[in-house]
């Protein structure tokens, strides 16, 4: 039997829809997991199984987050890794990350998870690229099963060791046929390439610097056997630009054409130092970016330069990157901070809050290669957060509710509607116990912390 839900009054409906509709009063009915109508309170059902008021609310597609590293929130604010640029901030932190256990990624991507649900976040990617000590990407899917998040696991790898000339130490590296086999492996018990599907598989070798370019090019054919979407890193800072050039004698954006990394299926995080040839190689190859402000402020790595980028038609969504370099998964702050250092780098009018909520919702949509997300209309998934505006944080800015979203401190959800779930309710998560999981993610923290200094 079909259950329904409807979100009726709305103070403002933002649709993301074909004619970028904002409705003043507007409702939204659910049956089971996809949309069925959108509109005015006034002409949509007045009842459902379970109706939820929505006049005190900005509602929203559900935000997207396009690059995480979620494990990642198990290291945040260490001593030594808190002042250095990329390679020095990855140096710290390897060593440590080395002792991760299968407890410490179930706990600390439903830690992350939540953070981002609580955000408004209700898809996220997450980029788990070292596995020590018996550690799976089933780890992390089993986690968001069980909040109830739309997930897109990324199978990281990294292969070239120090002793090979990479950064990381020789002891976090796999071997390469090993990785292939285990990506096969995800994919074909994991990976749901259907509508509305809550699960897909990504493969992810890790960056230019950690793995080989067979490593790259053998990726690249697998996923396309399988129809499964490419992940890395790429032109991050200017360190990153100097490895390629001096290892492979490419700009990053070459490398990655040579390696069969272009196209529609594939997007690289931060491109912060994408020259303009990369850039227009993007666009016209359907590639896409997951932008990471926070992230790219925290290890100054520069601005990427979005507005060029879009203006250029650039697929690009954001990221909240791992927890480690932001140091924060607040998915609706990451929105603010893109829209305020586009102004930093090329002026006031580099980017709207309409335009950063773009980013968030139909951006990513796009760059995960899907199109049953990011807007509220008919057929879609039902993924929708409910923000209240009678708050302190946006008192004597309801002239624009939905730009205030952006330009004032950003609140917490809440109500987060996920694959027609309520998973969110009155600002509480609903699928889990969320005191209990942060006694035991700051528990496992110290714990990892601790066998870092006696090893």
């Amino acid at each position: 039997m079909s259950k329904t839900l409807l979100i009726k009054n709305a103070r403002v409906l933002v649709t993301m829809d074909e004619q970028r509709r904002e409705l003043a009063d507007g409702a939204i009915f659910i049956r089971d997991h996809v949309i069925e109508q959108v509109g005015y309170s006034a002409d949509l059902p007045q009842t459902a199984d379970e109706v939820i008021d929505a006049s005190a609310h900005v509602v929203l597609p559900g935000l997207i987050n396009t690059h995480h590293h979620m494990y990642q929130s198990l290291t945040r604010a260490i001593p030594a890794a808190q002042n250095g640029e990329l390679f020095n901030w990855l140096t710290n932190l390897y060593p440590i990350w080395a002792g991760l256990t299968p407890e410490m990624v179930r706990v600390s991507t439903q830690t992350a998870m939540a953070e981002l649900i609580l955000s408004g976040c209700t898809t996220s990617s997450d980029h788990l690229y070292i596995y020590p000590n018996g550690c799976k990407l089933d780890h992390s899917i089993e986690a968001a099963s069980e909040i109830g998040m739309r997930f897109h696991a990324a199978r990281g790898s990294m292969s070239v060791g120090q002793s090979q000339g990479g950064l990381p130490p020789d002891r976090v590296v796999e071997s390469e046929a090993a990785i292939l086999k285990d990506s096969q492996r995800l994919i074909e018990q994991y990976h749901d390439a259907g509508r509305h599907a809550m699960q897909r598989v990504v493969v992810a070798p890790c960056s230019p610097f950690s793995v080989s370019r067979d490593l790259m090019k053998e990726a690249a054919a697998l996923a396309r056997s399988y129809g499964v979407s490419l992940h890395t890193h790429l032109a991050e800072n200017a360190n990153d630009i100097a490895y390629s050039r001096e290892k492979f004698n490419m700009t990053p954006a070459e490398y990655a054409e040579d390696c069969g990394w272009v196209g529609h299926d594939v997007w690289h995080a931060h491109c912060v130092q994408l020259d303009d040839d990369g850039i227009y190689l993007f666009a016209r190859t359907g590639t896409g970016i997951a932008h990471c402000p926070c992230s790219n402020m925290r290890l100054a790595s520069g601005i990427a330069p979005i507005r060029k980028m879009l203006d250029r038609g650039v697929a690009v969504g954001l990221g909240v990157d791992g927890s480690a370099s932001n140091d924060a998964g607040h998915m609706l702050g990451e929105v603010r901070q893109a829209m305020l250092l586009q102004r930093v780098g090329f002026g006031p009018d580099a980017m709207t809050a309409r335009q950063a909520l773009e980013l968030a919702t139909l951006g990513g949509a796009r760059v995960l290669n899907r199109d049953d997300i990011g807007a509220l209309k008919p057929g879609m998934s039902a993924d929708l957060v409910l923000f209240r505006m009678d708050g302190i944080a946006t008192a004597g800015a309801l002239h624009d509710p939905v730009a205030a979203l952006v330009f004032c401190t950003p609140p917490a959800v809440d109500y987060s509607i996920i694959h027609g779930r309520v998973v969110v309710r009155d600002g509480q998560l609903a699928t889990l116990d969320l005191p209990a999981l942060i006694e035991r993610h700051n528990g496992l923290a110290l714990q990892l912390a601790q066998a870092a200094r006696n090893a």
